[in-house]
C-alpha cells in the first residue's frame, strides 16, 4: 500500500490532466485473442515516499492481460459490469431529404428535465443528432435501414443541457430491453468516433463476454480484455466473480469543461447493485479477500451506491451521480483493471484518485514510450491494492479480516 500523498492544488485543475497523444497510439482494432492485450502493472511507491518524487519514474511492470490471473489471489472478488451495448447508431432522413444520424442514449425520463410545458412519453428517448441545428420539435424523421421499411419518428423536444433531441419511438419501446429488437433491425453498434477501422466482428468484439443487460451506448472497455479462457482460469484460481450493471450513457460523450474540478458535476447514470452483489462483497471482506473492479464503470457503480448509504454498500436500482477525483476515500473498491483514457476526462480523475495524478501521468508517458495502445480497443492497466494511496484505501480494508 502506497503512503498518503500531500495535497496538490493542481489535482483539482482540469488543465493538469492534459497530455499529448499522437493518433498512432489510438488502437483501431482489438488484440486477438482478447487476453493478448498488453497490461501495465502498477507497483507501489518506495517505502517512505509521500508521492512520486520529481523526475522519478513510477515503478511498474509490463505484462499481458493473460497474466492478470497470477496477480489475483484466492478469495479475491472481481466485479464486472454486465451491461450490453445497444445498436444505438441510427440513420434517418428529414422531410427535406437531408440525412440525419441519431445516437440513442437513454429513456427521456432519465435525462435532464425538459422545458416547462413539455412532457415526455413512455417511449420517448434522448438522442444526440448530427446535424442538429435545424431539427425542431414537431418535425417528423424517417428512420431508414437497408431491407427495412421506413419508420416515422417525431421530434418531441430539445434537451437544453445536452443539446440532444427527444424522439418518440413506437409505443412498445419503453425500456432498453423493449427497444433492443427495433435497434437490431435499424441500428449499428456505436463505435467511438476515434475508431476509423471497422470490422465485421465489431458487433461481437465491442461487447464483453458476459454482456447480458441491454442499455449501454458504449462498452465498459476494460472488460473487453477478459476472454472465456481467462475468466475460467481466474475462477480456477479461487477468485469469485460478481456482476453489477451500469448503462454507459450521456456522460461518455460530454467532455469535461470545468477548470475548477471542485465545481465539477457529471451526468447521472443508471445503475443496479443487486442483493447478490452486496452479499458477495460482504463475503469477500469477511474472509480477507480484495474487491477488484473491472473498469471505471464498476467503480462508479459500487462507490456511488455506497455513498448513497453513508459508505455502506446496499442494493440499489436507479440513477446515481458521483464525481471521483483525488482526495476521494473509496468505500468498496481496493484494486482496478482499467484501460488508458482520454486526456482531460473524468476517467483520468477517477484513476488519479487511486494512485495520484503525477504518478498516473508518468505511467502514461512510460506506456507511450513502450508502444502501448490507448482507448477502447487498446491495452490495459492493472492497479493492485498495494499500489493504491493510503488516503484512498477503503476504511474496511485497513481492518483485520473477520475470524
Amino acid at each position: 500500500m502506497s503512503p498518503i500523498a500531500a495535497p496538490d492544488p493542481a489535482d483539482h485543475c482540469l488543465s493538469a490532466y492534459s497530455f499529448d497523444l499522437p493518433e498512432q497510439f489510438i488502437a483501431q482494432r482489438p488484440a486477438e485473442p482478447r487476453h493478448a492485450a498488453r497490461l501495465l502493472a502498477v507497483d507501489p511507491l518506495t517505502a517512505g515516499e509521500q508521492a512520486l518524487a520529481p523526475g522519478a519514474a513510477a515503478p511498474c511492470r509490463h505484462l499481458t492481460v493473460w497474466e492478470l490471473q497470477q496477480e489475483l489471489q484466492p478469495g479475491d472478488l472481481l466485479v464486472v459490469n454486465n451491461t450490453r451495448v445497444l445498436k444505438a447508431r441510427l440513420q434517418a432522413r428529414r422531410p427535406s431529404g437531408g440525412a440525419v444520424e441519431l445516437l440513442l442514449l437513454e429513456p427521456a425520463g432519465l435525462a435532464t428535465p425538459l422545458p416547462p410545458g413539455v412532457e415526455s412519453g413512455p417511449s420517448d428517448w434522448l438522442c444526440l443528432a448530427r446535424p442538429a441545428k435545424r431539427l425542431k420539435p414537431g418535425e417528423l424523421l424517417q428512420l431508414e435501414h437497408p431491407g427495412q421499411a421506413p419508420l416515422a419518428l417525431p421530434i418531441v423536444a430539445i434537451d437544453p443541457v445536452s443539446g440532444g433531441r427527444v424522439v418518440r419511438f413506437p409505443p412498445e419501446c419503453t425500456s432498453p430491453e423493449a427497444i433492443e429488437a427495433l435497434l437490431a433491425r435499424y441500428g449499428e453498434i456505436p463505435l467511438p468516433p476515434y475508431i476509423h477501422e471497422h470490422g465485421a466482428d465489431d458487433d461481437s468484439r465491442y461487447q464483453t463476454r458476459y454482456a447480458s443487460r441491454p442499455g449501454a451506448v458504449a462498452a465498459p472497455t476494460a472488460g473487453l480484455h477478459l476472454s472465456d479462457d481467462l475468466l475460467s482460469a481466474i475462477r480456477e484460481r479461487g477468485v469469485e466473480l460478481a456482476e453489477t450493471t451500469l448503462h454507459v450513457g450521456l456522460g461518455t460523450f460530454r467532455p469535461v469543461e470545468t477548470e475548477d474540478l471542485t465545481q465539477l458535476e457529471l451526468h447521472s447514470e443508471w445503475v443496479e447493485v443487486s442483493p447478490a452483489l452486496v452479499e458477495a462483497v460482504a463475503a469477500c471482506r469477511a474472509q480477507g479477500g480484495r474487491v477488484i473492479a473491472v473498469g471505471t464503470t464498476s467503480v462508479r457503480s459500487l462507490e456511488a451506491v455506497a455513498q448513497l448509504n453513508g459508505g455502506v454498500l446496499q442494493p440499489h436500482r436507479g440513477p446515481v451521480n458521483l464525481v471521483i477525483q483525488p482526495g476521494y476515500r473509496f468505500a468498496v473498491v481496493q484494486g482496478l483493471l482499467t484501460n488508458f483514457h482520454l486526456p482531460r476526462s473524468s476517467l483520468l480523475l477517477l484513476v488519479s484518485a487511486l494512485i495520484g495524478r503525477r504518478r498516473l501521468l508518468d505511467l502514461y508517458a512510460q506506456a507511450k514510450a513502450e508502444g502501448y495502445r490507448f482507448f477502447s480497443y487498446g491495452d490495459a492497466m492493472w492497479i493492485p491494492p498495494e499500489a493504491v494511496l493510503s488516503s484512498a484505501v477503503p476504511p474496511s480494508a485497513l481492518l483485520p479480516a473477520s475470524t
